[in-house]
């Protein structure tokens, strides 16, 4: 079933599934396990030489400095600007700087910048200053709980809640509003999460960081800069081409396959977060060896289902009713991993049983 023709496996992915024929009003169900875990260590096995992938890439750091900077100049330039401006600039070039700089806060969290736990936090926070809202030590906990238990109602914060999913439906206004307002939808998921300790002092630390820098923003360009830092961050992941990752990782266009890659010029821009089923399998590797995964060992991704243009499917997410806020997943198997609700030890579990043990 290998595919050559770079054409055919996203026509694919783009046309109605059989079993999506109909509007759904809830989840794809399903006992097994996450299938991450299997597939990771039958790759191991077959390709040892995945292993020396995996590590952390320090230059990461400057990439970091530099889009931050970046940021923070236009905003200086912009602030006196109409609103029209701010927001064109926020559009056409914030959105993907702050979309960068969400990706580099996802290598932070996985420690994957330095081999200090705390320097990579702290580093996770300086990405979050152009986009003026503490973000980074709270995805951090959800992120890395989404990795140790894909697909379970109660433990993955990237699962729509089922009021979500009710509320927002599947038509093109809804589905609209909702990618708009991402970021408001994505952080009322927590209280649903009732095992995961949300406060700890990380999250407060961020906060102060952040909304430190936003008064010294304030104080130095006034309302504008920090209206071209709010609306970048809401393009960055919300309705944008960019924004349309979030449909792409694990929105099911083509089940029972969970797991979706993007490879597409856009990922130039977004440090390759596109190779997501790579990603999943060996949440080790950083961002610059993501595609080396790929060329290693294709008989396993070339074979999945993938998509190569975001605006393409943003723009059938919009418009094919088949395709709603239920598009997913959900499982009850845990995989015999105990969950640790202010911890990351259930992660780093997940990550031993994966990358550290070949199929015997």
């Amino acid at each position: 079933m290998t595919q050559t023709d770079t054409e055919k496996k996203p026509n694919f992915a783009l046309q109605s599934i059989d079993h999506m024929s109909t509007v759904v009003h809830d989840y794809t169900h399903t006992h097994d396990a996450e299938p991450h875990i299997a597939r990771t260590k039958e790759i191991i096995q077959k390709h040892p030489e995945i292993k020396d992938l995996m590590g952390r890439n320090v230059y990461t750091f400057f990439f970091i400095i530099g889009i931050v900077a970046l940021q923070i100049a236009i905003a200086g330039f912009v602030s006196s600007q109409a609103w029209w401006v701010i927001l064109l600039a926020a559009y056409g070039i914030g959105a993907f700087a702050n979309h960068g700089l969400f990706v580099l806060i996802h290598e932070c969290s996985h420690n994957m910048v330095f081999k200090s736990r705390p320097a990579n936090i702290i580093t996770g926070f300086l990405c979050d200053l152009p986009g003026a809202f503490p973000a980074s030590a709270g995805f951090r906990k959800y992120h890395l709980k989404h990795h140790a238990f894909q697909g379970h109602y109660d433990l993955d914060a990237d699962l729509p809640s089922r009021w979500e999913a009710k509320l927002i439906g599947n038509g093109f206004f809804g589905k609209a509003m909702w990618l708009l307002f991402f970021p408001i939808f994505q952080a009322l998921r927590p209280p649903r999460l009732k095992e995961i300790k949300f406060a700890n002092k990380w999250i407060w630390v961020n906060l102060v960081f952040v909304l430190s820098f936003d008064v010294l923003m304030f104080y130095l360009f006034g309302w504008g800069a920090i209206a071209y830092f709010l609306a970048s961050f809401f393009f960055a992941v919300g309705l944008h081409p960019v924004g349309a990752r979030w449909i792409q990782e694990h929105y099911l266009v083509a089940a029972p396959q969970e797991t979706y890659s993007y490879y597409g010029p856009l990922n130039l821009l977004s440090f390759n977060v596109g190779y997501h089923n790579e990603h999943h399998d060996f949440s080790y590797v950083p961002w610059n060896n993501l595609p080396k995964i790929r060329a290693i060992a294709p008989e396993y991704y070339d074979t999945l289902v993938y998509h190569t243009s975001w605006s393409k499917l943003l723009w059938r997410w919009l418009v094919d009713k088949d395709l709603s806020l239920y598009s997913r997943t959900l499982r009850n198997n845990r995989g015999g991993i105990k969950v640790t609700g202010g911890a990351e030890a259930d992660f780093f579990t997940g990550m031993k049983l994966k990358e550290t043990q070949a199929v015997s």
